[in-house]
């Protein structure tokens, strides 16, 4: 049986980065918005639907430093889009396997930040996948069973959401070229609203299980106003089996 997801994924996907977008600076002006956070102060609202934007310049001048194993899990993974792109693709979501973090923020879906006291919640449109981010003060679980898309703290630091997240499985690619990741992945980001209409994420991955050492990415956002989640349903994109 032969699968695939929609193609517009791949499609609108070769626009953004590979592995990470690289973008020319932004205006540093901030959004004046507020929300009250858990303790009554209040913080950078970061509210509002969200799409990755277009003119998002993909560079990448060297390749993040791979540990030989992880060299040699993506010099023979099987991706629909990058360098080893292969019609025969292998791509986990193509199995509507979920994305994972940091590729979720990759995908070209709209998502929906909502904040609510002690909690910055990310509501993706690709498979309705929530992402709860606390900034009440609380630190990871001693114990984390390894999931998919993570356990995330954060704290603001002045109109920066700053995001910690560990947990993870090992089963996700970090991006659409086929770049793997072990169960010690840890992704921090950074996000602001440069601007009233443009969020920038900036995010480092340390992994010492698969890299030699820490690598960093950026990807930008733009405002829709106008826009609402629809719905989207990753099962309903793979094909029937051939007969």
């Amino acid at each position: 049986m032969r699968k695939r997801l929609i193609g517009s994924i791949f499609a609108a996907t070769a626009l953004a980065w590979a592995p990470f977008a690289f973008v020319q600076p932004a205006s540093q002006g901030t959004a004046r918005a507020q929300t009250a956070g858990a303790q009554g102060t209040t913080h950078a609202d970061l509210s509002g639907v969200w799409m990755e934007r277009r003119d998002t310049v993909a560079f990448s001048a060297n390749d993040p430093p791979l540990q030989p194993w992880a060299a040699a899990r993506f010099q023979s993974a099987k991706p629909g889009y990058g360098p080893h792109a292969s019609a025969e693709s292998e791509d986990p979501i193509l199995s509507c396997l979920p994305p994972g973090v940091p590729r979720i923020l990759l995908m070209p879906f709209p998502m929906q930040i909502v904040q609510v006291p002690g909690e910055v919640i990310m509501i993706f449109e690709y498979d309705h996948f929530v992402r709860s981010i606390y900034t009440d003060g609380r630190q990871h679980p001693k114990e984390l069973s390894p999931t998919w898309m993570g356990d995330s703290v954060g704290k603001w630091e002045g109109d920066t959401l700053v995001v910690d997240t560990v947990g993870f499985n090992d089963k996700t690619w970090l991006d659409m070229v086929g770049h793997p990741h072990s169960s010690a992945l840890h992704v921090t980001e950074r996000i602001r609203r440069t601007d009233h209409e443009t969020l920038q994420d900036d995010l480092t991955i340390a992994d010492s299980g698969a890299y030699t050492k820490p690598w960093t990415g950026q990807q930008i956002f733009q405002l829709k106003p106008s826009w609402h989640l629809g719905e989207h349903v990753c099962q309903d994109n793979i094909s029937e089996p051939d007969r």
